[in-house]
């Protein structure tokens, strides 16, 4: 068969960022290949991105805004209505309610040009608060990285996984989350593979052993294992005094994390952390690799600092097959990290250095007093704020926190207190969606340009694949509607195109530690990808670089900082009335997020239940009399109950339950707790009970 045309462009499911070669023939994708030699996936790639071409297929939005009336039905208006609607509603809550009446929650799924020109449009033309969906996944690893290394940057190359002796995954499970990262660990056949999880994971199953820590008593465990290491003279001294700060601490704090009572905090027993530690030092390269099952934690910011420690005073860090590393979510969630003009000033800045702010003034030619002086306040308190109703109007953009918010009937009872809820997305039939005013149309990223930056701050193109039909629009489209609409003028001329935005980006950059200088648009398409930094004038030599090979780090004394705190108490304990730890993460390869795409995979709609499921243990099922596929109802120590088909297993403990988190059921049990600092929620652990229907209903 021929085709006119092949074209490689970047998978927008996860942060693994694979690229695939699309077969398209009048304007319709006939057949998706993974792209050979691309160093992320090599060839290979999940059922997700085989099936990128099912986007909007069986689920079709208006190409056209909708309008919900005075009756209370959406009717199809046009574009130039609905910028006009947008304008005039938010401009009059701003009027009536002040500035900060009106706030934005974007995504990790949208491009990096998108994303800058969404932080231009809501935070300096607008002048509004506005988070993104990252805080729900990344913002841990964010904080720690900052307050560690002095800036936002995973050191390391997915190589790392491939030459590494000894690979920890904690809170982790890369074969159903990343099953191309997975891929990296199976190519390295001499490694050890650790998995630490509360949870015999599918990635616990297949490793080399299995930790099976207490839920969220890992930072515990580290710091246990950091006093043995220190006690045991199994640590790189010389790397510390150089290039470390805070040792002496940090030696003093965790000598208090004995071996002595570990097994009855964390479960772990003092033989196990004494054979780990073992490992450990014995390990040439040590790599540390952690995910959600610690950034979603009432103390994730310090547990994933442990972590970092742990690297740092053994000397694993900033070397081949080493690091502490923390693996991304979404597919753009590093571009939304440091470009999204939210938790960080354009580049990584911040918003409060006079400095920081006069660099983005002087590169958008601006008056200064245009750029917020402080960063925005983070998506818990919006909603908090809606609630108390000092926010009245929210844009929504590529994002589903009706469902995917923590405690997540409360954001309904949020949105009833609105005045004015948009909601930009592919679907008009998400849970958020169903809920707005007005319903903005985008098109996916098939038919965009611009660039995504992976997990491993490799930034790669997305190419338009199909050509746009009329009516439809990007989110880019879209926001440059919106801003004139608002009448922003001739700060928006700088802004025409992607490619207008990709050389502020580029601007904006300029000698911050993720400085892309260096790379010209050009660059990323049909390659493999550049990951950053890459300044003006450097030369590209290897497809892989990690950072802290010289040692330096982003503070102002270029050292890592070693920071630590007492382990927190935990917000809620298991008591008689909830005796049960709830637990959540993904279910399987094929199911994204909330579903919303990968429901028109026909075989992942096939392979999934359609209802909510949670795993028990046999033997506690077997205490409660119930039986598989018996639906339960879970109550949560939030105050809310939900329905769950019943699969039983042997891969949680009796006294856990595990549920996926795509159906929407699972997040309303979660509780409204963050940790202090990045203000992720607390996912992972909220204690639960479990009554049969039948005694419910009777």
């Amino acid at each position: 068969m021929n085709y006119v045309e092949v074209k490689q462009s970047t998978c927008n499911y996860c942060a693994l960022g694979c690229n695939l070669d699309f077969y398209v023939e009048d304007n319709k994708i006939k057949k998706i290949l993974p792209t050979k030699g691309y160093p992320v996936n090599d060839g290979f790639c999940c059922i997700k991105g085989l099936n990128l071409n099912k986007q909007c297929t069986k689920f079709k939005s208006s190409k056209l805004p909708l309008l919900r009336d005075e009756s209370g039905k959406m009717k199809v208006i046009s574009w130039k209505d609905a910028f006009e609607t947008f304008a005039f509603r938010m401009k009059s809550i701003q009027e009536k309610y002040g500035t900060e009446s009106a706030a934005y929650l974007s995504t990790g799924q949208i491009t990096t040009e998108e994303m800058a020109l969404l932080g231009f449009i809501g935070r300096c033309c607008m002048q509004i608060n506005g988070d993104g969906n990252t805080r729900l996944c990344m913002a841990t690893a964010a904080v720690a990285h900052k307050q560690s290394f002095g800036f936002d940057a995973p050191p390391y190359t997915l190589k790392d996984f491939e030459i590494s002796d000894t690979i920890i995954l904690i809170g982790a499970n890369p074969v159903v989350a990343h099953p191309i990262m997975w891929s990296h660990i199976r190519k390295n056949k001499k490694a050890k593979v650790i998995t630490i999880d509360p949870r015999r994971s599918e990635t616990a199953i297949n490793s080399n052993l299995w930790i099976d820590i207490k839920p969220k008593s890992d930072i515990i465990l580290f710091y246990t294992l950091a006093n043995v290491l220190i006690e045991k003279n199994w640590i790189d001294r010389k790397y510390i005094e150089k290039y470390s700060e805070g040792f002496e601490g940090f030696k003093e704090h965790v000598k208090k994390y004995t071996l002595e009572n570990v097994e009855e905090k964390t479960g772990i027993s003092s033989k196990m952390v004494m054979e780990l530690a073992e490992i450990i030092h014995n390990g040439k390269r040590v790599s540390f690799w952690w995910t959600i099952g610690i950034n979603q934690g009432y103390e994730a910011v310090r547990t994933a600092q442990s972590i970092i420690d742990l690297a740092v005073i053994t000397g694993n860090i900033g070397k081949e097959g080493t690091g502490a590393n923390s693996i991304t979510g979404q597919c753009n969630a590093m571009g939304s990290r440091i470009y999204s003009n939210t938790t960080a000033l354009y580049g990584g800045r911040d918003f409060d250095n006079p400095k920081h702010r006069e660099e983005i003034a002087s590169i958008l030619d601006v008056p200064c007093e245009m750029i917020p002086k402080k960063p925005t306040i983070p998506y818990n308190k919006i909603i908090d704020k809606i609630n108390s109703g000092e926010i009245k109007a929210l844009w929504v953009i590529g994002t589903n926190p009706r469902h995917s918010w923590a405690n997540n009937e409360e954001f309904e009872k949020a949105v009833q207190k609105l005045e004015f809820l948009v909601v930009q997305d592919i679907y008009d039939d998400t849970d958020t969606s169903k809920l707005c005013d007005l319903f903005l149309p985008s098109v996916s990223a098939l038919k965009k340009e611009g660039f995504f930056i992976n997990t491993e701050r490799r930034l790669s193109a997305v190419t338009p694949i199909l050509k746009k039909e009329k009516d439809e629009l990007t989110d880019y489209d879209i926001l440059l509607g919106i801003g004139r609409a608002l009448k922003v003028g001739k700060p928006l001329e700088k802004w025409k195109t992607p490619r207008h935005a990709f050389e502020l980006i580029k601007q904006f950059s300029s000698k911050m530690p993720c400085d892309i200088t260096g790379i010209d648009y050009e660059m990323l398409v049909s390659s493999k990808g550049i990951q950053w930094p890459f300044k003006k004038g450097d030369i590209l030599t290897s497809d892989e670089r990690r950072l802290f090979e010289d040692n330096k780090y982003f503070t102002a004394d270029k050292k890592v900082k070693l920071i630590y705190e007492d382990a927190a108490k935990k917000p809620f304990t298991q008591t008689e009335k909830f005796p049960y730890i709830f637990n959540s993460g993904r279910g399987t390869v094929g199911q994204w997020h909330t579903q919303t795409r990968t429901r028109e995979i026909e075989f992942v709609k096939n392979s999934c239940f359609t209802d909510p499921y949670v795993f028990i243990n046999y033997k506690l099922a077997e205490k409660l009399h119930i039986k598989e596929n018996e639906k339960v109802v879970i109550l949560s120590a939030n105050g809310h109950k939900n329905e769950f088909r019943v699969v039983l297993t042997r891969n949680v403990k009796e006294d856990q339950l595990y549920a996926p988190i795509h159906y929407i059921e699972t997040n309303s049990l979660t509780p409204s707790i963050f940790d202090p600092y990045s203000k992720e929620p607390s996912y992972k652990y909220v204690p639960v009970n479990i009554e049969k229907v039948s005694e419910v209903r009777s």
